[in-house]
C-alpha cells in the first residue's frame, strides 16, 4: 500500500490530490463523479464578503492545449455560501478550502473575519491575490511584496491555515513574492494562477472574451508552472507550496512534487473530464507502487536540477 498521505504546514492532507479554485464551482457540483472525501481538499471558487455579478459573456473559450477565461469572480458572497453551500459539501464528508479575493484590503480583512466563525470542516482559506482589483491599480496584490504582505497579515482573524495563491505574471520575482507572504503570515502558496493572455477576432479585432484579456491555463503552462515550483522551493526550502498549471495525467502530478509541490490542485482538465480530478488519487498510488515508491512525500522536493 502506497502511503498518499501530505502535509501543508500545519495541515495534514490524506491525498496531495485537491480541484483548483473556480473549476469546481461553489460546492458539492463534482459530488456526481467524484468522492469528494476521497480527495485532499475541495478548493471552491473564490468567494468575497459581498457578492459579485462578474464579467460579461463571453467568458471561456477554447485555445491550444488549454483555454482562456475572463469570469470575473462571480458570487453569491461568503454570508450565502455558508448557508446555501457548504452543507452541501459538509454531506460529502469533504475537507474545503475556501478561496477569497477583494478589492482593497479591507475586503480581504472582512471575508477573513467572516470565516473566522466556519465549521471545522473549513480546513484551511486561500487568499487569491492574483486577481485583477482596484487598489493596486490596473495591477494585482500579488505584483508587489509590500501589498503581499499587507494582504496577508489582514487575513489574520480567520485562525486557521491561509495559502497565498500567487500571480505567474511577475516573471523572476515570484520569489520574492512568496517570501513576503510568507512574511504576512501565509503557511503556504499556491503556485500558479493563470498567465495573462488575449485572444482576438481576426475579421473584426474585438477581444473574443467579453471581459477583453484572460487568463491562459490548461497544459500550455504547465512547464511555466513547474518552473515556478522550483524556483520558489529553492528560495524558499522550509515554505509548503501547492503545485497547480495544466495538471491532467499522474506524470504530471509526480513532476509537481519533484518540483517541491507539497500538494497540487486540478483544474482545467476537470472541463474536459469532471472525473479527472478522483482518478489521479488512483493513479498516483499505482505509479509510486510501479516505481516502488512507499509514501509521496518521497518524492517532493528530489528534482536533480
Amino acid at each position: 500500500m502506497v502511503d498518499l498521505n501530505t502535509r501543508v504546514g500545519g495541515l495534514g492532507l490524506p491525498s496531495p490530490i485537491m480541484t483548483a479554485a473556480g473549476t469546481a464551482g461553489h460546492g458539492a457540483e463534482l459530488s456526481a463523479y467524484v468522492d469528494l472525501a476521497a480527495l485532499g481538499a475541495v478548493v471552491v471558487k473564490s468567494l468575497a464578503h459581498f457578492p459579485w455579478h462578474g464579467n460579461p459573456p463571453v467568458r471561456v473559450h477554447e485555445t491550444p492545449a488549454g483555454m482562456i477565461n475572463s469570469v470575473g469572480l462571480q458570487g453569491p458572497g461568503l454570508e450565502r455560501w455558508l448557508i446555501d453551500e457548504l452543507p452541501d459539501l459538509e454531506a460529502e464528508r469533504a475537507r474545503v478550502v475556501v478561496s477569497i479575493w477583494g478589492r482593497t484590503v479591507e475586503d480581504y480583512r472582512l471575508a477573513a473575519d467572516m470565516l473566522a466563525d466556519a465549521p471545522a470542516s473549513v480546513v484551511a482559506v486561500e487568499v487569491n491575490i492574483s486577481c485583477p482589483n482596484t487598489e493596486a491599480g490596473n495591477a494585482m496584490f500579488a505584483h508587489s511584496t509590500a501589498m503581499t504582505t499587507e494582504v496577508l497579515a489582514a487575513t489574520d482573524a480567520v485562525g486557521r491555515p491561509r495559502w497565498a495563491k500567487l500571480s505567474p505574471n511577475v516573471g523572476f520575482g515570484i520569489a520574492d513574492i512568496a517570501m513576503a507572504a510568507k512574511a504576512g503570515g501565509a503557511d503556504a502558496v499556491t503556485l500558479v494562477n493563470t498567465y495573462l493572455g488575449l485572444v482576438l477576432d481576426p475579421v473584426t479585432g474585438e477581444a473574443v472574451l467579453g471581459g477583453g484579456a484572460g487568463g491562459v491555463s490548461g497544459p500550455a503552462i504547465r512547464p511555466m508552472a513547474v518552473k515556478a515550483v522550483a524556483d520558489v522551493r529553492k528560495a524558499c526550502p522550509d515554505l509548503p507550496i501547492i503545485g497547480v498549471g495544466g495538471i491532467t495525467c499522474v506524470e504530471d502530478v509526480v513532476q509537481f512534487a519533484r518540483a517541491g509541490a507539497n500538494a497540487v490542485q486540478i483544474g482545467t482538465a476537470t472541463f474536459a473530464d469532471p472525473r479527472t480530478v478522483g482518478r489521479l488519487g488512483t493513479d498516483l498510488a499505482r505509479w509510486c507502487d510501479n516505481q516502488e515508491i512507499e509514501r509521496f512525500t518521497d518524492l517532493v522536493g528530489t528534482a536533480l536540477v
